[in-house]
């Protein structure tokens, strides 16, 4: 399935982003653990290549933990500090600090050799809607200082958040790149939440995502919906929906209704933890 997502709003917040970056000193890059390739936006780095750099892995509770190791040490051996995270309980938030003092030490020695003492390192929360930045402020500052929400898109202006006096936040709002150039990489992200469901066909989506399930994480669909795996993809989705009452006034089965739940509960991790890709094995 071919998944294309650039709302005007977003050519608004690049622009933004673009005039704001020269103000701070560091970028933290929230990307999703379970895709965290592909949800990555490429003007991100090309707008922050004179900037340290933080990659923050959320959501790492619904993800593969044995694939999350690799995706660390690969973004490790690109020279970025990287942090797991997963902002809506707080876990693995106190290392950021060391983090941001790692990656911005030459900046603080800087300002020491010039008598400039206690000056906030001022960094850039930046990454694709939905991905978890405005939970993870409000965690990390440890009060609710912004809007979050469960859809992509909430935030649509920038805001800067001082957290103590060693570090200010400048929230982004979400953005995508205007297009995805391997269809792929936008499946993925209407699987995991970042592109709108109004935009896309759901039923179809949830095809992908049994495949998914089927091939790399067998067993998944039969332990939660008790289930055959041998069927294609459709004959899932329909036992799925007879098995738990998605059925029409006249009596036939509410297949739109199944694929919402298996998407809702793919996404929430109600199915396991899950990680969508691996990393490319360097030559």
């Amino acid at each position: 399935m071919n998944v294309q997502w650039y709302p005007g709003h977003m050519t608004k917040a690049k622009r933004m982003m673009q005039e704001n970056i020269k103000l701070v000193d560091l970028i933290l890059e929230l990307v999703d653990a379970r895709l965290p390739f592909s949800s990555r936006n490429p003007d991100i780095d090309e707008m922050g290549r004179q900037k340290a750099r933080i990659i923050l892995l959320n959501k790492c509770d619904l993800a593969d933990e044995k694939k999350t190791v690799l995706w660390s040490e690969y973004f490790r051996k690109q020279g970025f500090q990287v942090v797991l995270i997963n902002s809506r309980s707080g876990a693995g938030l106190k290392g950021i600090h060391a983090a941001v003092q790692e990656a911005c030490k030459e900046k603080i020695e800087r300002d020491r050799k010039r008598g400039i003492l206690n000056r906030p390192v001022r960094a850039m929360v930046a990454g694709i809607p939905n991905v978890g930045k405005s939970t993870f402020i409000n965690s990390f500052a440890g009060k609710a200082c912004t809007k979050t929400g469960n859809k992509p898109g909430v935030t649509r202006g920038a805001q800067w958040v001082r957290l103590n006096k060693q570090v200010e936040l400048l929230d982004t709002p979400g953005i995508l790149w205007p297009r995805f150039e391997d269809p792929k990489a936008g499946m993925l992200l209407a699987m995991i939440g970042s592109v709108k469901d109004e935009v896309i066909n759901t039923e179809e989506l949830a095809l992908e995502v049994l495949r998914f399930l089927r091939e790399e994480y067998p067993g998944a669909l039969a332990g939660r919906y008790g289930i055959s795996e041998t069927g294609d993809a459709f004959s899932m989705l329909s036992e799925m929906a007879e098995k738990r009452g998605c059925l029409l006034k006249g009596g036939g089965l509410d297949i739109g209704k199944a694929a919402g739940i298996l998407l809702e509960e793919f996404r929430n991790g109600k199915l396991g933890r899950f990680t969508l890709e691996i990393p490319k094995k360097e030559n």
